[in-house]
């Protein structure tokens, strides 16, 4: 096995509290729209969740992508070519990276997530699956340019964002993270980083709204968890059972919304501070933004990334894109 010991680049506290994780719940249960961004919902038991998400009948993406890894691996290794470095954010438990690394021959493999112990299990297996590989897992919150390991410094990168965690984000948000990508996989050497992200196309709204509130409730106890969490590592008091999970499609953004609702008026505390949410009140908990292929192009191209490739599942459901970074342009 060639696992590397995982670099942690979390700020915690001395009682080993992710310092962001307070400082942004605290920030959005404080706002008149409540509202948490969309990666703290991934500890690692929302990321055990997730990964339930996407064995679940109506959660497609993970399906449409994995057919695209499967009947378009040829392609894709011709564009990207042989012996870079892949560097995956938000790696999960890399279900589909085994897919990737079996196509493109690549020099070694960076995974990088804010779940550390989910981290270092799915390195651990992807290792055993691949002997001969490099392994450098990598803890941290990949929202901001990451320092990679100097091992693969110099070498050319590929990114790889599979899933849909690109539309978890606002426009302004997707954009900056797209450029911290591109400071994250640059070197100096004058080859221009790759970066393969998956988009979620748009389509009929029954079947988008399913996708997030399957009818076994999978994915409303991974929004739940968040409060849970909440309690647990925040000293939260959130009474649980008040809370509902709710899925709907927002069509003027292109997206569809999770919420937790107050099924009656609730008080309760976080870190020692006071919050309140009236009943039918909810604190927003994620977005997930669908796409077409011009929106798509554009999110890119804000960014300073060139779309190259294009690929979609048989009922074009889902888009794969392989975009190269190119100097950021201010003007014609």
């Amino acid at each position: 096995m060639t696992t590397s010991e995982a670099i942690t680049l979390v700020d915690r506290d001395e009682a080993g509290i992710d310092r962001a994780f307070r400082a942004d719940v605290l920030e959005g249960l404080r706002a008149s729209r409540k509202a948490i961004p969309a990666r703290w919902l991934y500890d690692d038991a929302g990321s055990q969740l997730f990964e339930d998400i996407t064995q679940v009948p109506e959660y497609y993406p993970t399906r449409a992508e994995t057919e695209i890894l499967t009947a378009r691996a040829a392609e894709i290794a011709a564009a990207v070519g042989p012996g870079r470095a892949v560097v995956e954010f938000g790696s999960g438990s890399s279900v589909k990276t085994p897919l990737l690394l079996d196509a493109i021959a690549p020099s070694s493999y960076v995974p990088l997530d804010i779940a550390g112990d989910f981290l270092r299990q799915a390195a651990a297996e992807l290792s055993a699956k691949f002997p001969g590989l490099p392994v450098y897992p990598v803890e941290a919150d990949f929202m901001s340019e990451v320092t990679l390991p100097a091992a693969v410094e110099r070498t050319p990168k590929l990114g790889f964002f599979p899933g849909s965690t690109i539309g978890n984000m606002v426009a302004w948000t997707a954009v900056e993270l797209l450029r911290s990508m591109r400071l994250t996989l640059q070197a100096d050497h004058g080859v221009q980083p790759l970066l393969l992200v998956g988009m979620d196309l748009v389509k009929d709204t029954a079947v988008l709204e399913a996708a997030y509130d399957d009818a076994g409730g999978v994915t409303g106890e991974f929004n739940l968890n968040l409060a849970r969490r909440i309690n647990r590592e925040l000293e939260g008091t959130i009474p649980i059972e008040s809370l509902r999970h709710v899925a709907r499609w927002n069509d003027a953004y292109a997206r569809v919304e999770m919420h937790l609702e107050a099924t009656r008026d609730i008080e309760f505390k976080v870190s020692g501070e006071s919050f309140s949410l009236a009943a039918g009140e909810t604190i927003h908990t994620e977005n997930s933004h669908k796409f077409t292929h011009r929106s798509a192009d554009m999110l890119l191209h804000a960014a300073g990334w060139s779309p190259r490739n294009r690929w979609l599942d048989g009922e074009e459901r889902f888009s794969l894109i392989l975009a190269e970074a190119t100097d950021p342009r201010k003007a014609p």
